[in-house]
């Protein structure tokens, strides 16, 4: 007699293609997915859809939504009723979303149906971070809703994931909701991706003549939670310390032409100093690999002590040593108990300079591979997979209750 196999709902708030989805969400997937031998479904959204569709592919049923801009509060219920038609149909018992915007649709979801089980992955606050940044304004419709929806969903879940520790304090203070069932799981990162082979490679370097030049990296965004002008004050102090001809500043991002040339006139950093690359993420470590230290530019805001930086993880994997500003998640605790970085304390010249020189203390006098053996361990024990393995096999082989208390 043929057994059936369980089905899991996983939604998110990104397209398929994002790398958040490639590398944050489906490696989770299917770590789930040999715990359990679920068929798992992935909802990820897709603004260029006009209609659901579902499509099984690479082991897993790709269900890709619109984005419910066009019609918003309409678009979103039609989603979400959609969704809900494919649980029933399917018999799905369990939703797997990812953030909490994404847990405010199995939130909806679990309303439909209590005997659906929630259990939701990275969930750290938005809505306050939001207005930390000044993205939105505390008083404005968004952060009201989204932050009503979280504290429904930490009252509905069964089960929670943190990105960081002390999260279940943040949720008693500002929810007022005591949680019981939760767990704790940073962004783990893939150890054999991110390696010591894709450290110098050498036709990379001379492609972009970085032999013998101290290199800084980051790959991301500005703006939002990110530094701006912080960033590139830093990057004018490395240039002075290290001299035009010698540093180069790696920035793997698309960020526009305009922006960059604006900030880098706006800074006095000559032109030739930033090179500017947007690859796709499986030639990201090859890249990062060309550096020597890394920058972790997240806006120092309370929320931001749980969330996870995903670039973190890599840059140790990859053996570079960050400078990043205190009290972002323990990342920034981590790095200065292990001398692995530097932590910008305050956003001035002494604080880039005393920056700057950590690094400099670190990195001078030894070879990139020496660096490396230091800093890589810390990838090994903060974010390597088998973390994330513990954490699932704990809740996919428990029945959880709502975590309310």
């Amino acid at each position: 007699m043929k057994t059936s196999r369980t089905r899991i709902l996983f939604i998110t708030q990104w397209p398929f293609e994002d790398a958040l989805v490639q590398t944050y969400t489906l490696p989770y997937v299917r770590i789930i997915q040999n715990i359990t031998g679920c068929y798992p479904y992935v909802v990820t959204i897709d603004k260029n859809q006009n209609a659901i569709s579902v499509k099984r592919m690479d082991g897993i049923i790709s269900i890709r939504i619109p984005s419910g801009k066009r019609m918003l509060f309409i678009g979103w219920l039609l989603n979400i009723l959609a969704l809900r038609k494919i649980i029933r149909k399917k018999s799905i018992k369990t939703v797997h979303p990812w953030c909490t915007t994404a847990g405010a649709v199995g939130a909806i979801l679990k309303m439909f149906d209590r005997n659906l089980k929630l259990n939701i992955d990275s969930f750290e606050p938005h809505a306050e971070a939001m207005v930390e940044n000044k993205t939105w304004n505390k008083s404005g419709l968004k952060f009201k809703v989204l932050f009503f929806f979280e504290k429904l969903e930490s009252r509905l879940a069964n089960h929670l994931i943190f990105a960081a520790p002390g999260m279940e304090k943040y949720i008693l203070e500002k929810y007022k909701t005591t949680v019981t069932n939760y767990s704790v799981k940073p962004a783990c990162i893939d150890l054999d991706t991110f390696s010591v082979k894709s450290v110098k490679n050498k036709e990379l370097l001379n492609k972009y003549n970085l032999e013998d030049k101290i290199v800084c990296v980051y790959a991301g965004k500005f703006g939002g939670i990110y530094l701006e002008d912080e960033t590139f004050a830093f990057i004018k102090e490395c240039a002075e310390r290290w001299g035009d001809d010698n540093f180069r500043f790696l920035l793997l991002s698309n960020t526009s032409d305009e922006y960059l040339k604006e900030k880098c006139t706006n800074h006095k950093i000559e032109p030739y100093t930033v090179i500017k690359l947007f690859v796709k993420h499986a030639e990201v470590p090859l890249y990062m690999g060309l550096a020597d230290f890394a920058i972790s530019p997240v806006k120092p805001v309370p929320t931001k002590w749980y969330c996870t930086p995903i670039k973190d993880g890599e840059y140790w994997a990859m053996g570079l040593p960050v400078v990043i500003p205190p009290n972002i998640s323990v990342d920034s605790d981590i790095i200065k108990e292990n001398k692995a970085g530097a932590i910008l304390h305050r956003f001035d010249g002494i604080a880039y300079t005393d920056a700057a020189e950590e690094i400099d203390a670190i990195i001078r006098d030894r070879n990139r591979l020496e660096v490396f053996n230091q800093i890589r361990p810390l990838a090994e024990k903060y974010r390597n997979f088998k973390i994330a393995e513990e954490v699932y096999r704990k809740i996919y082989s428990s029945t959880d209750k709502p975590i309310v208390t």
